[in-house]
């Protein structure tokens, strides 16, 4: 299958390696929005422009099935995508929501500003406590770790340590998984991703191929993606094609 994989910069390739475990016989295509990070600060019209030119791009790669690998544009804008294109399309959340209802009874949320204010999460668990963590993209995207433990103490005072399971509603976060844990010792650390890959149907084709296309490539891009992905890939930069589609 050809399938095509998309966020809002190198947090969707947490989803990716997880897909490619799991079913890694398929041809993939992922589009990463570096230019346009962080999404979870921008309003529901300019994800909905973002996200359309991108299905648009991956369109022309003669995908199979899409999958949205950002939990920002899930909960705010995968309805508006399903119903707008004629193929398949998987958010990434909508399983995460099933798993933690079949497993857990008291759960915290961290994720963008923009997840958090739709309350995707809330309106269908009952027991949560969400915390929006805008600085972690940026942190991730740029590499720049200085800001990160002021960060974590600010934004995780706020969530109880009691909590059975913590959902890292951005798929950027297991990035930091290391650094997260330390903070909830006893609780387990929900990847989406993984997730996904344990309940989508994909069908293993002959072919492996990894494709990355980036709205920006530079020496910052290219070393997070060499410490996220563990296999080999194709990269390219496809800002001119973006540009040209946004402003048409």
């Amino acid at each position: 299958m050809r399938i095509g994989v998309f966020d809002s910069g190198i947090g969707g390739l947490t989803v990716l390696k997880e897909l490619v475990r799991k079913y890694p016989k398929n041809q993939y295509f992922y589009f990463g929005d570096n230019k346009n990070m962080p999404y979870g600060s921008k309003s529901k019209k300019e994800l909905l422009n973002l996200s359309s030119n991108i299905v648009d791009f991956l369109i022309s790669k003669n995908v199979d099935i899409l999958v949205i690998a950002c939990g920002t544009l899930s909960s705010n804008v995968y309805e508006e995508l399903k119903n707008k294109y004629n193929l398949p399309i998987y958010d990434i959340i909508s399983p995460t929501i099933k798993y933690i209802n079949d497993n857990y009874k008291k759960v915290g949320l961290i994720a963008t500003k923009m997840t958090v204010q739709s309350k995707v999460f809330e309106k269908k668990i009952s027991n949560i406590c969400s915390q929006a963590c805008p600085l972690f993209v940026p942190i991730i995207e740029n590499n720049n770790f200085n800001e990160l433990n002021s960060a974590m103490d600010e934004y995780f005072m706020n969530i109880s340590k009691d909590i059975e399971a913590l959902i890292l509603g951005c798929t950027h976060y297991p990035i930091l998984t290391d650094y997260i844990k330390p903070y909830f010792p006893n609780t387990e650390l929900i990847n989406m991703g993984k997730v996904l890959a344990d309940n989508i149907e994909i069908k293993n084709s002959i072919d492996k191929s990894v494709r990355l296309y980036f709205s920006k490539v530079d020496h910052t891009l290219i070393e997070n993606v060499n410490k996220i992905l563990d296999f080999d890939y194709q990269l390219e930069e496809v800002n001119a094609w973006i540009t040209r589609s946004r402003n048409s």
